[in-house]
């Protein structure tokens, strides 16, 4: 982008003109007149070669009159009204020969009148008055171009006319006037300009026309045209009355705009007291004697917003438009009613207006206020309403429905402050209902809303798992286009982030152990007891929560399916998991079995040794303890460099090489080799119960059940629960939304 136009004319400036501006070549106008500003004109003024109109006047400029020597494409110069040193005329007054209008009044100038710049060959308006010009003014042989010659209130004593110049001059307030007997046109303050240019019309007859309308000068009828001002800014150019300039400006006009041509009419066209070339537009329509609105709204819209380029010598410009009736409005088109029918019809429609309105509010408030009264009796009477494919209200065990404005009050309008987390479903928050108990709400985001059944076989489902190592769902809401989920607010974040050792707690070996076998239990109810059995998808650690005592609680069934009794084995369309935790077997057959979720789990169980995620850095946990298992080492099982440091320095972990291989099984590549989650109950219950610690065994169906010690044994884990029960040093995580990644 080129600057090539800097028009800051009566803004108000003050200070100096920064010396800088010397360096911007590419200016084609400068306009800084009609302002405050002072000092003077910096001394590279003429580096601006390329300038076609300066123009500085009526500031406070002091110093010398800036040099416009090289300035070759200089058309106008106006310098008038500052302070500048008293000067004769300064020699560029002789050498640029590219000057249209020369204007420098009350400038301070005196001395002879330079006859040079008279025989300019563009040369159109000297205009010097108010300076000390003194002895004979000598137009010499002039430019066929000159229009006005203005020395007015100068010290000029003889005036020496030119043969080939009959156009305006004006010495008034010279002492050549008082001079003289008689009274020369020279010194009269009445003489006749040139008169400006204007569309003609001689070619149309003599059609009488409505006031609002006009005669078109294309077809010589009377139509409506659509009329404004149009303002130059700084044209570079001063002939009001050269016709083949404003004619190239009328078919400018009728072709860039699409109009007939010569349906365009130029008319008043004068400079005004800003130095603007003003320019009154009016464009007809084509065969019609009105533009329709669209035609209006483009016309408008390509001289408003300079849409329209005019031809080069008209410089920048803006548009200023006349508003346009169309037919029907101020009395154009009348109807053949009469006044009073229309008043009557008027004021009836008025009358019937305000009757519906007020009937309309009455109506809106009754259906409102019985909408509420039966939301409050039966929360889910408008189920299905609200989805075509509900199909009625959810059946719940357990679980309650919230409304909308409730669960909004309980998080503070879902405020930042609340957020816990967030995932690819939505947002969780962090709430306090009614009842004073704390939950974790679980809010869908656009697009991740699923339909009316899907959203009510999802609930129906939750509402009935319950189990002591399960995320228990305490209500949802499907009202207002949400889709929202209550939990059971889990304070201690999940296994990973505890793992990682996020809030400063260190997990100790029995503890791992005993969030194994929570896990395991959580797992086991979902195969064995929920009704219809269920298939995890995505378990992980992120998706195991951990209470105030730290015990285990599976989440996040956003993944889940439903298992049928008479068939243990489902094709996929689409692998669905997290990737380190996906069953390889399930991944290559697209077969989903209760297995699938015994690998991820044995995953998790490598977790708790390692402290590792599945893929770290570009190894595989699987791989990397595979490799590294030796059954010679009798403590550690060749692990010792993988082991987590916090649980390594401990001596002789409890049931360490039967918990590996029990990982290792977990993971074997063929499903028939797993063993059920049950079978994994069992066997960590096991290895605790071989340290004297009562697991209160019933399995997957235990759920109320905690660990004791039978032998009285100390354990440091003990002292931890005692101290850290109450503990916020873990905040919920959100990892109900864990990612969910679909290999290709």
């Amino acid at each position: 982008m080129t600057l090539i136009h800097v028009l800051f004319d009566s803004n108000k400036l003050t200070g100096l003109i920064p010396q800088s501006i010397g360096h911007v070549t590419s200016l084609e106008v400068l306009r800084l007149d009609r302002n405050s500003l002072n000092g003077p004109v910096p001394s590279n003024i003429n580096n601006l070669t390329r300038i076609n109109e300066l123009n500085l006047a009526n500031n406070q400029l002091s110093g010398p009159i800036p040099d416009l020597i090289g300035m070759n494409l200089l058309n106008y110069v106006d310098l008038s009204n500052n302070t500048f040193d008293n000067i004769e005329a300064p020699a560029w007054f002789s050498t640029v020969e590219s000057l249209i209008v020369l204007v420098i009044e009350s400038g301070g100038l005196h001395g002879k009148i330079p006859q040079n710049m008279f025989r300019f060959p563009q040369i159109q308006q000297v205009l010097l008055k108010g300076n000390a010009f003194n002895g004979t003014l000598d137009l010499g042989k002039t430019g066929s171009d000159l229009q006005v010659v203005n020395f007015e209130n100068n010290a000029i004593t003889n005036y020496k006319s030119s043969p080939n110049y009959n156009a305006t001059i004006v010495l008034i307030g010279n002492p050549v006037c008082t001079a003289q007997l008689e009274n020369p046109i020279y010194c009269s303050p009445q003489q006749q300009m040139q008169k400006a240019y204007s569309t003609s019309l001689l070619h149309c007859t003599s059609t009488p026309c409505t006031l609002d309308q006009s005669v078109n000068p294309q077809s010589c009828n009377c139509a409506y045209p659509y009329e404004g001002l149009l303002v130059f800014r700084a044209p570079f150019f001063r002939d009001v009355s050269n016709s083949s300039r404003f004619q190239e400006l009328e078919r400018s006009l009728w072709t860039k705009l699409s109009l007939t041509p010569g349906s365009v009419h130029l008319s008043n066209i004068l400079f005004n007291n800003d130095n603007y070339l003003e320019v009154h537009l009016k464009v007809f329509p084509s065969t019609e004697m009105y533009f329709n609105r669209s035609e209006i709204q483009k016309i408008g819209f390509y001289l408003s917003n300079q849409t329209y380029k005019p031809p080069a010598k008209f410089g920048p410009y803006y548009y200023i438009a006349s508003p346009y009736s169309f037919p029907g409005s101020n009395g154009r088109g009348k109807s053949s009613m009469s006044t009073g029918v229309i008043a009557g019809i008027a004021v009836g429609c008025s009358i019937l207006l305000i009757v519906l309105v007020i009937v309309g509010i009455y109506a809106f408030k009754q259906k409102k206020r019985a909408e509420e009264v039966a939301k409050q009796s039966k929360p889910f009477a408008s189920w299905a309403s609200m989805s075509k494919d509900s199909s009625g209200a959810p059946q719940l065990k357990g679980a309650r429905w919230f409304s909308f404005d409730e669960l909004k009050k309980s998080t503070n309008n879902f405020s930042e402050a609340n957020e816990i987390g967030s995932g690819g479903y939505g947002k969780v928050y962090k709430g306090i209902i009614s009842t004073g108990d704390v939950v974790a709400i679980k809010r869908a985001q656009q697009g991740s809303t699923q339909g009316g059944l899907e959203f009510k076989t999802e609930i129906e489902l939750l509402s009935r798992v319950h189990h002591k190592n399960l995320v228990g769902l305490v209500g949802f809401c499907f009202e207002k286009g949400e889709q929202m989920l209550v939990y059971e607010y889990i304070p201690n974040g999940t296994l990973r982030e505890n793992l990682m050792g996020r809030g400063g707690r260190q997990l100790d070996w029995l503890c791992r152990l005993k969030i194994a076998l929570g896990s395991a239990r959580g797992l086991a109810y979902l195969h064995e007891l929920a009704n219809p059995p269920i298939i995890h998808r995505d378990v992980k650690s992120a998706n195991i929560l951990l209470d105030e005592t730290l015990h285990a609680k599976v989440s996040d069934f956003g993944l889940s399916k439903l298992v049928s009794d008479s068939r243990k084995g489902h094709i996929s369309t689409q692998v669905k998991g997290t990737l380190g935790y996906l069953d390889p077997e399930y991944y290559m057959t697209q077969q989903l079995t209760e297995k699938s979720d015994v690998y991820s789990f044995g995953v998790i169980m490598l977790e708790l040794i390692t402290a590792k995620q599945p893929i770290e850095k570009g190894r595989y946990i699987v791989r990397e303890v595979r490799t590294a298992l030796s059954k010679k080492d009798e403590e550690h099982y060749g692990l010792t460099e993988l082991i987590d440091p916090t649980i390594r320095a401990a001596m002789n972990p409890i049931g360490f090489k039967r918990f590996v291989e029990l990982a290792l099984q977990c993971l074997e590549e063929s499903t028939v080799n797993r063993p059920t989650m049950n079978k994994i109950v069992k066997e960590i219950e096991i290895i605790l119960q071989n340290e004297g610690l009562n697991t209160n065994s019933n399995s997957a169906s235990s759920s109320t059940t905690d660990f004791g010690n039978t032998k009285g044994a100390h354990h440091p884990f003990n002292d931890q629960l005692q101290k850290e029960t109450n503990s916020n040093a873990f905040q919920y995580s959100g990892s109900l939304f864990a990612p969910i990644v679909e290999p290709k």
